[in-house]
């Protein structure tokens, strides 16, 4: 096994998805497939069960995670022991709140592996070099580079009784107990009528409104990409469709960093391929 089959293990593991890990990798789902089936083979046993909406480490991943981590670690520690101090540029970027940690994982790698930025976190509200939001929420004067779009959800406790059914309407939560958050999308699913619920709790971030729904103090509508990275919760599709649509803005009338200029056209360059990549497979079937 090699560092880069390590590297590809642990995006898998992290993101449970094979084609998302290979954007975040900004290799092809080949490529990481050939790794994980590399790795297999050498260790003698199976790391992941696929399944219709991505994959699942079994007990064996689990295990072997600990390991490669460290190992991925220490050799990244060992790659930087002897470089020479360099002239950094900082690049500060703004993120909204309401991003999950494996997506936002992924959007900073490319950034934070470059010896020559200096990266800087603020509020998606403060003044950035660049902000990953909501279309939503862009300005006049900014550039949108589309990232993903995704559907909002219901959040429950695990034990509570609408996870009997696969799919809820707005009735079904008109008496339950809900989580506010300090944004505006459930005010969204839930039209005129949510000024007049009585909130069981206000959440002032998404970590905050997942524990909250895990200990069952009520059930929050969030984005997926959110509730899916909590294991605490229990997950349900809403009838209303609301999405949101979250992109990498910038100011059209300022001149772009070398830095924030690479990382616009690698965005550009992951959005692209699974549009190419289409085609091909619908040609193939018919």
């Amino acid at each position: 096994m090699d560092i880069r089959e390590l590297r590809y293990f642990a995006a898998v593991y992290r993101a449970r998805n094979l084609t998302a890990a290979a954007r975040s990798c900004f290799v092809s789902q080949p490529s990481i497939s050939t790794a994980i089936t590399s790795l297999e083979a050498e260790l003698g046993t199976t790391l992941f069960i696929r399944h219709k909406k991505g994959v699942a480490p079994t007990a064996s991943a689990e295990q072997f995670h600990v390991l490669a981590r460290r190992i991925i670690d220490e050799a990244d520690a060992a790659r930087s022991l002897f470089r020479k101090p360099s002239t950094k540029s900082t690049l500060t970027l703004g993120l909204m709140r309401t991003l999950d940690v494996p997506r936002t994982i992924a959007l900073l790698k490319p950034l934070t592996a470059r010896a020559d930025i200096a990266l800087r976190l603020v509020g998606s509200d403060e003044r950035a070099d660049a902000r990953i939001i909501s279309k939503s929420m862009l300005r006049t004067d900014e550039h949108f580079v589309a990232l993903w779009s995704e559907r909002y959800v219901a959040a429950l406790p695990p034990s509570h009784p609408l996870t009997l059914k696969d799919k809820l309407r707005a009735a079904d939560l008109a008496d339950v107990p809900l989580i506010d958050r300090c944004h505006c999308e459930q005010s969204e699913f839930f039209g005129r009528t949510a000024q007049r619920r009585q909130p069981a709790a206000i959440a002032q971030s998404e970590d905050w409104a997942m524990a909250l729904v895990a200990a069952g103090v009520g059930i929050a509508i969030v984005p997926e990409g959110v509730a899916r990275s909590n294991p605490d919760v229990a997950v349900r599709e809403i009838e209303v469709k609301v999405k949101r649509e979250v992109g990498l803005a910038y100011r059209a009338s300022a001149p772009l960093s070398d830095a924030l200029k690479d990382f616009v056209a690698k965005l550009q360059k992951q959005r692209r391929k699974p549009d190419r990549a289409k085609p091909r497979r619908v040609a193939r079937k018919n």
